[in-house]
Order: structure tokens, then sequence, then C-alpha cells
């Protein structure tokens, strides 16, 4: 990640994703004793089954890369960003589509504050845009199967679709990962 600023890292769910992103996030914090590597994490726990799925990621990661901090924000994303971000810290965003889904579909049920999707990501690529050290975001690609069945889904995928476009376009790197394989479909010019 020498000369890469953002990378966007998509792929289904359990394709190595998150693994490659904690790869770059230790790879970063072993070129310097100055680097710091933060993940903002977005997935709430709302259930048993979740709270065991996220208290099960702290303990892999820690294991993984020790000197990984965890800040949890499943909502104000750019502004995480922007208070995390520095020269000698890299940002490590898992997931957009959690954030997505906390946004457009909030667990609590409490949908009576509308949330405007667009300004929320122009809040988002205009942060990546100016970040002053690396950024790397994690998201799922979860529109190369069947069409869902239900308005509310499909607008869901639509969203997504339309997000990790906006943010693959101000991404100096994005990689599609496959069987824990990465594939890079944009490189640094």
């Amino acid at each position: 990640m020498s000369d890469v600023c953002r990378e966007l890292i998509l792929g289904g769910q359990k394709s190595g994703k998150s693994r490659r992103g904690e790869e770059l996030a230790a790879a970063w914090l072993g070129r310097s004793d100055t680097h710091r590597a933060v993940l903002i994490a977005t997935a709430e726990a709302h259930d048993d089954e979740m709270r065991a799925r996220i208290a099960r990621h702290r303990r892999d990661r820690a294991l993984r890369v020790p000197g990984l901090d965890t800040v949890e924000e499943p909502r104000a994303l750019a502004e995480a960003i922007r208070a995390h971000a520095s020269p000698d810290a890299m940002v490590l965003v898992d997931c957009l589509t959690l954030w997505l889904t906390n946004l457009l579909m909030p667990a609590s049920g409490n949908a009576s504050m509308p949330i405007d999707i667009d300004a929320a990501a122009d809040a988002l690529v205009l942060e990546l845009g100016t970040a002053s050290g690396p950024v790397v975001l994690i998201g799922n690609e979860i529109g190369l199967g069947v069409i869902p069945l239900g308005r509310e889904v499909r607008a869901f995928v639509d969203a997504l679709g339309m997000l990790n476009q906006r943010v693959a376009a101000v991404c100096d790197r994005v990689t599609l990962m496959a069987a824990g394989l990465p594939l890079t479909l944009k490189e640094p010019e």
C-alpha cells in the first residue's frame, strides 16, 4: 500500500475482504514505529448471534493485528474518518454495507428521522477525498445474484451498488475478493 492512499475492498460474505483489510493494516503498522491503525467498526449488536459474532471478530483481530485500535461508529462514518485520519494513521472501515444498513434500515425500528442517503454518501466521498492518511474501506458486492423479491430489498441493493460506485470512483485502488483471493479492479495511475 505504498502509493495507495485509498482502497475499496469488495466481495461476498466470507470472501476474505476483512482479512485482506487486516493484512494491509498489519503491513502499515510494520513499516514504522510511528504508524497507527484504527478500525472503524460499523456493526451493531441487536441479537445474541450478532453479539457473539462481534466478540469473535474482536478476539480474532486482536490476535492477527495486535496494534489495531477499534472505534465503533455505526452511523457518523465521515466524521469518524475525519477524527482518526492522519498521515501516520491508517483508517480501516469495516464495513460500508452495515453502515448503509444502519442508515436505511435501523434495527431499533426508529425510522422516524429520515436519513438523506445522498447527503451521507456525499459527506463520505468528500472526506475520502481530503483524508490526510491512508483509508481502506470494506464492503459487500451483493449485486451479482438474482434480483431480490421485495421493493425494500431491491432499493437497498440499488443504494449499495450506487454507494460502491461512488466510493470506487474516489479510491486509488479497488480490489474484489473471491475465495480469499484478491483481484485488482483498479490500480493507481
